[in-house]
């Protein structure tokens, strides 16, 4: 079962069907290079995609039951494909070994996958520049350990935070292009039984580049490197998260995220609003009496109106003491570096 807020994309592309199709693709590409070559005859390949062009179903337990028997998947996939396609079918996998078919299956799945990665990042990178523009003189109190410091505005926060995931998004396609790579060299990569041309072929058909040096599987480094990206932006991910919840507290409520009409926040406690959704900012508290008039009075209003405080500072002072134009004096600046000219 796929869990409520998953992307159906990304779960089919780990789906057995989608790795078959792609196994297939890679057998036929091959066999399609060697037969340009002379290595196996023209027929093969001709008798493999007319097999591919009808759309065949993909037979997952039938696949399976052969792998019970030989205990091997590309044997089972390839004695299924057999039964299917006819005597043709033997010339497949020729000079081939099944990393070669595994791993650069793995390298066309994370590159779908990080297609639908890149393209959520080009939504977040897109809503986090609207709301930092519509937020960027927007003040609010900035913390450092959690307390109350000197103030910011939410346009920074936001803009920060887009600066983060546009570096992600570079590190993700850097990762991406490094691990899209495709190795078909035959047994411990020396290209022994099959030509390098074979290679290039299908690593063109699969959009993937041709790994330069193989021991028959593709080097760990490269996913190591995806996965890494992948958990960095995962971090950043959870820290906009950690900072959405805490602005969300009751106690700080400083921003929430969207609460449409009929959601309900607890079985047991209807009165809350938790924060489960987007991003909406809400208003700023920072004393008793202005959070209990509901946003008719400000802390400056209450200053003014008060005798032990007009007693050493003047209006003029006070107001100047609330003058948020000395800390946002450079905002323009900081959103020119992140944003570019606007």
């Amino acid at each position: 079962m796929i869990p409520r807020y998953a992307r159906p994309e990304m779960f089919a592309i780990w789906e057995p069907e989608n790795k078959f199709r792609i196994w297939f693709e890679i057998e036929a590409h091959a066999t399609q290079a060697l037969a340009d070559l002379g290595v196996v005859p023209v027929s093969a390949a001709k008798a493999l995609w007319h097999w591919w062009e009808t759309d065949p179903e993909i037979d997952v337990a039938a696949i399976d039951a052969i792998e019970a028997v030989t205990k091997h998947d590309v044997i089972a996939f390839l004695t299924w494909v057999a039964g299917e396609v006819g005597e043709e079918a033997r010339f497949m996998h020729q000079g081939m070994t099944s990393s070669d078919v595994l791993d650069s299956c793995l390298a066309v799945q994370l590159d779908q996958a990080a297609q639908i990665l890149l393209t959520d990042l080009d939504a977040l990178l897109e809503a986090l520049e609207r709301r930092a523009q519509e937020h960027k003189l927007t003040p609010c109190i900035g913390r450092s350990h959690g307390i109350h410091a000197e103030p910011v505005t939410f346009g920074l926060k936001l803009a920060q935070a887009y600066a983060e995931f546009a570096r992600n998004r570079d590190r993700l396609e850097a990762a991406r292009k490094d691990v899209a790579t495709c190795a078909i060299s035959g047994a411990v990569g020396t290209f022994a039984n099959i030509d390098p041309a074979v290679e290039t072929y299908v690593a063109d058909k699969l959009g993937l580049t041709v790994e330069p040096v193989s021991t028959q599987v593709i080097p760990r480094d490269r996913h190591a490197m995806f996965f890494a990206t992948l958990g960095v932006v995962a971090s950043s991910i959870e820290r906009l998260a950690t900072e959405i919840r805490h602005l969300q507290r009751t106690e700080v409520l400083e921003a929430e995220e969207y609460f449409s009409p009929g959601q309900k926040g607890s079985s047991a406690m209807p009165h809350k609003r938790n924060p489960i959704l987007t991003e909406n900012l809400t208003g700023l508290a920072n004393a008793m009496q202005v959070w209990e008039s509901d946003g008719e009075l400000s802390l400056l209003d209450l200053l003014k109106a008060d005798e032990e405080v007009t007693a050493k500072l003047s209006e003029a002072e006070l107001e100047e003491k609330f003058d948020l134009d000395y800390h946002f004096k450079h905002v323009d600046t900081i959103f020119e570096r992140v944003f570019g000219e606007g």
